[in-house]
C-alpha cells in the first residue's frame, strides 16, 4: 500500500490572496507595532492617521498566524461568548464588550467599503442540536438581551438553511463575512499611504524600556521608538505575566467543494453543542462558492492526534454534505483570558510605553479592531469609555479559581512532560515518515521527527518556560502544552510566547 501524501495546511485565504511585499527596515520610528495581523495593522492605520511615524514588524509574513487562518466572521453573534462574559464579569462589562465589538465591526466595514472580494453581508446564526446546546443557547439569548443586543429566537424544527435538524437557534441579520488577507492588504496600503512601513521577516526578541522611549530588539538589529505595541496574539514579553492569565486554543478549518446539486448554506453558523461546528460559504469565482467548515478547539500540545480531529471534521461534513471534497485545510490559534474579557491597553510593568492586546476567544475580527481603537485612543489620551470599563472590570472569584486551575494544569503538563521524557528510552528504529516522538538522550529530552525524508533531532524543551513539546501529527509541528508555543519540525519558531527556536539535541 502506498502511504498517503502529506498535504500541508494552507488557508483558503492564503491561496486566493496576493502576497504583500515587505518594506525596508528603518532604525527609528515613533511607534513600533509588533505583528502584522488584524490587530497590528488596524492599530498601525489608526496611529498613522494621527500623524505618527509607524513601523510594523512581522516575524513571518503579513497575516501568517491567526488572522490569515481565521474563518473570517465579522459578527456580533458569537456562540456562547456573551453568556460567558456575563457569568464572569456582569452586565456592565458585557455591555461594554458588545459596544466595543459593534464599533470594531463598524470600523472594519468602513475600511473594507463595498468590495465584494473583501466583505459580503450575511445573516449570522448560533444553533444547537443537543440538550446541552439548548441550555447554552438559552443562556446566550438572555445575555444578549441584557447587553442590549436584539436577536431573533428560533425553536425546534426551525429552518435556518442547514441540511440537518436543529433544536434551537438565534438569528441576527446584518452581519458580514470577510476575506481576511485581502482586508489586511488594504490596511497595509493605508499604512504606507500615511508614511508608515510594514517589514516582514523581522522577529522581535525583546523590548528595553527607558525614561525616554523603548529599544526594540530584533533578530536583525535594534530599533529605537517612543512606544511599542505588541499585537502578537499572546504578548511575547513575560513582564505582564499574560501567559499565566490566558488559555491557548487551536482549532481546525477546511474548505470543501460541493457537488453541483448541493447548495452552500447562505448564512454564517456556529453551534454551541459540546462538539462545536462552524460553517460559512466562501466565494472563489463567478457563481462559485466553497463551503468552509471548522471544528471545536483543543489546547495545542495536549491533543493525542490532531490528524484524528481533522478526520472527524471531514466525516461530519461528508455526512451532512454528501460528496463534499476537501480542497484545503488549515488551523488557527487564539487565546482566552481566564476572565473571558479581552485585554487591550498598557502592559503592566511596561512603564507606560508598551501596549498589548490578547484574549479574543476566537472572535478576532471584531475584537481586533476594537483593541486597535482602544490602544490608539489610549495613546492619544482619548480612550473609548468602553475600553476603560473592559480594562478595569474587577475579576470575580470564579476568575481566580479558573486561573488557579489553568495554571495547575500547566504545572501538571510541565512535570508530566519531563517525567515521560525521562522514562522514554530511544527506540531501536528511527521515526517513520511524518512521525515525531520525544525520547531520552542521557538526561536530556530529545524531539525526533522525520519529514520529507529528513530526520531532525532537537531539544524537546520549549524555549519559553521549559515545557516538553509534543508532536502535532496533522501539521507536523512541535507544540508546547504549557502556553501554546509552536515550532516546525526543524525547530523554527512559528508562534506563541516563545521568541527563540528550539535548540539542538543535547
Amino acid at each position: 500500500m502506498v502511504a498517503p501524501t502529506f498535504v500541508p495546511p494552507e488557508s483558503l485565504w492564503d491561496r486566493t490572496a496576493e502576497k504583500v511585499v515587505s518594506d525596508t527596515r528603518p532604525d527609528r520610528a515613533d511607534v513600533v507595532v509588533v505583528g502584522a495581523g488584524l490587530t497590528g495593522l488596524a492599530t498601525a492605520v489608526l496611529l498613522a492617521r494621527q500623524g505618527r511615524r509607524v513601523l510594523v514588524l512581522e516575524a513571518r509574513v503579513v497575516g501568517a498566524v491567526t488572522t490569515g487562518n481565521t474563518t473570517g466572521k465579522l459578527s456580533l453573534l458569537q456562540g456562547a461568548v456573551a453568556s460567558g462574559i456575563r457569568t464572569h464579569a456582569g452586565d456592565d462589562v458585557l455591555r461594554a464588550y458588545l459596544e466595543a465589538n459593534r464599533e470594531g465591526q463598524e470600523w472594519i466595514r468602513a475600511e473594507a467599503g463595498d468590495d465584494p472580494a473583501v466583505i459580503q453581508p450575511r445573516t449570522a446564526f448560533t444553533y444547537a442540536t443537543t440538550p446541552e446546546g439548548d441550555d447554552a443557547l438559552h443562556a446566550e439569548a438572555e445575555a444578549l438581551v441584557a447587553g442590549g443586543l436584539a436577536v431573533e429566537r428560533e425553536g425546534p424544527g426551525a429552518d435556518i438553511g442547514v441540511p440537518f435538524p436543529v433544536t434551537s437557534a438565534l438569528r441576527m441579520p446584518g452581519q458580514w463575512q470577510l476575506h481576511p488577507l485581502r482586508l489586511l492588504a488594504g490596511l497595509v496600503a493605508e499604512v504606507r499611504r500615511h508614511g508608515g512601513r510594514v517589514v516582514a521577516g523581522c522577529r522581535v526578541t525583546g523590548v528595553d524600556v527607558s525614561e525616554h522611549g523603548v529599544r526594540v530588539r530584533t533578530a536583525t538589529g535594534d530599533i529605537d521608538a517612543r512606544l511599542v505595541v505588541l499585537a502578537t496574539g499572546i504578548p511575547i514579553l513575560d513582564r505582564g505575566l499574560f501567559f499565566a492569565k490566558v488559555v491557548p486554543s487551536r482549532s481546525l478549518a477546511a474548505a470543501y467543494r460541493l457537488p453541483q446539486h448541493i447548495r452552500v448554506p447562505d448564512g454564517m453558523y456556529v453551534s454551541v453543542d459540546p462538539q462545536a461546528r462552524s460553517l460559512r460559504g466562501a466565494p472563489v469565482g463567478v457563481d462559485r462558492e466553497l463551503l468552509v467548515a471548522g471544528g471545536g478547539g483543543f489546547v495545542p500540545g495536549r491533543e493525542e492526534s490532531v490528524r484524528a480531529r481533522r478526520a472527524e471534521l471531514d466525516a461530519w461534513v461528508g455526512e451532512h454534505f454528501p460528496g463534499a471534497a476537501r480542497v484545503t485545510w488549515w488551523a488557527a490559534q487564539d487565546y482566552r483570558m481566564v476572565t473571558n474579557v479581552p485585554f487591550a491597553g498598557p502592559m503592566p510593568r511596561g512603564g507606560g510605553r508598551i501596549y498589548t492586546a490578547t484574549g479574543y476567544n476566537k472572535w478576532g475580527m471584531t475584537n481586533a479592531a476594537a483593541a486597535a481603537l482602544a490602544i490608539a485612543g489610549a495613546i492619544a489620551d482619548q480612550p473609548p469609555v468602553w475600553a476603560e470599563r473592559l480594562r478595569t472590570g474587577m475579576p470575580s472569584v470564579t476568575d481566580a479559581g479558573e486561573a488557579v486551575a489553568a495554571n495547575a494544569e500547566v504545572a501538571g503538563h510541565l512535570v508530566g512532560g519531563w517525567t515521560r521524557a525521562q522514562m522514554s528510552a530511544k527506540p531501536d528504529a528511527p521515526p517513520a515518515e511524518g512521525e515525531g516522538r520525544v525520547v531520552r538522550s542521557g538526561l536530556s529530552p530529545v524531539a525526533e521527527s522525520r519529514v520529507d525524508g529528513r530526520l531532525c533531532r532537537l531539544s524537546a524543551v520549549c524555549t519559553h518556560l521549559g515545557g516538553i513539546v509534543s508532536w502535532n501529527d496533522a501539521e507536523r509541528t512541535w507544540d508546547c502544552p504549557l502556553h501554546g508555543s509552536r515550532f516546525t519540525a526543524d525547530g523554527t519558531l512559528l508562534e506563541g510566547p516563545a521568541v527563540a527556536d528550539l535548540g539542538p539535541a543535547g
